[in-house]
């Protein structure tokens, strides 16, 4: 029996689902999800495996203009999809318009790989409104195939799955078939607890920090973990930390009860907060968190 591998690429604007799709593709819970856009800033890579075919899922930060150096590093990740897919998931919904970052649009329309449109969110609109917003779609990429889902509520998930694995070509696997992701184990303990400061802080806090980790000593049984909270302005560190430390007491409490499930083990977890001046306009800053900044 023929094998079949390929990198499938979810693309779009923030905020329309792409995580919660992407877990639910994957099966794993790589990709942090919440309710405020530009949540994703890498490109993560989800990998689903069996014993006929690999798919290697990546999720990408949400198109948008950029506004300093980190935002120039996700548009760069998004578009750098458009470059390696073999099948391109572009994921809308049923409130956003297709004008909206009209030059991504062109690129996607340009592409020669099958490329599918997820109009998802459909549970929050009846059947006309879809029949109208799917009609929209057509007209605007038309060589693209176009499928209504719902990422909350798994609707449309397995038959897309299914025209995924149609689209896929004959290909040995790419990775190791236990292998879930290019990831390190350190990167999901950044995102876990960037995931925490996003639930709970408000306003421009989430986005002014960044996570990096400088101790991971792993055991058979538990793992001990200091992370360091990077902000911007020392105002910032106050709220992060609050008042006698219970806002960083609770985001390490809530992000060690989802490491433990995470990885299985133990989680011993210590985090401090610093002050990196303007660090989302920095190169350097950009490399040191694993940005790679292109020139």
């Amino acid at each position: 029996m023929s094998h079949k591998a390929g990198f499938v690429n979810i693309v779009g604007n923030p905020n329309v689902g792409k995580s919660t799709l992407m877990n639910l593709l994957v099966g794993e819970r790589i990709s942090i999800a919440t309710f405020k856009a530009q949540t994703t800033r890498h490109r993560i890579m989800g990998i689903l495996n069996t014993p006929e075919m690999q798919i290697c899922f990546s999720d990408t930060p949400g198109v948008l203009k950029p506004n300093y150096k980190l935002q120039e590093q996700m548009l760069q990740f998004s578009e750098s999809a458009l470059q390696d897919a073999d099948v391109l998931l572009y994921v809308t919904d049923m409130v956003e318009t297709p004008d909206k970052n009209q030059e991504f649009l062109d690129k996607v329309s340009k592409m020669n790989v099958p490329v599918i449109v997820l109009v998802n969110k459909i549970d929050l609109s009846d059947q006309e409104a879809l029949q109208a917003k799917v009609d929209e779609w057509h007209g605007v990429l038309p060589q693209a195939e176009i499928m209504p889902i719902s990422a909350l509520h798994r609707f449309g998930v397995e038959q897309l799955l299914k025209r995924i694995e149609e689209l896929l070509p004959e290909s040995p696997a790419y990775f190791d078939k236990d292998q879930w992701t290019d990831k390190p184990a350190r990167f999901f303990v950044t995102e876990i607890i960037r995931e925490k400061i996003l639930l709970y802080y408000d306003k421009e806090i989430p986005y002014s920090v960044e996570v990096a980790v400088e101790q991971f000593k792993e055991t058979e049984h538990s793992i001990h973990i200091n992370a360091v909270i990077y902000v911007e302005r020392d105002s910032q560190k106050g709220i992060i930390i609050g008042h006698q430390g219970v806002a960083i007491k609770r985001v390490s409490s809530e992000a060690r009860k989802s490491l433990e499930k995470f990885f299985g083990k133990s989680i011993y977890l210590e985090t401090f907060v610093k002050v990196d001046k303007d660090w989302r306009q920095s190169s350097r800053a950009m490399k040191q968190f694993g940005y790679d900044l292109k020139d």
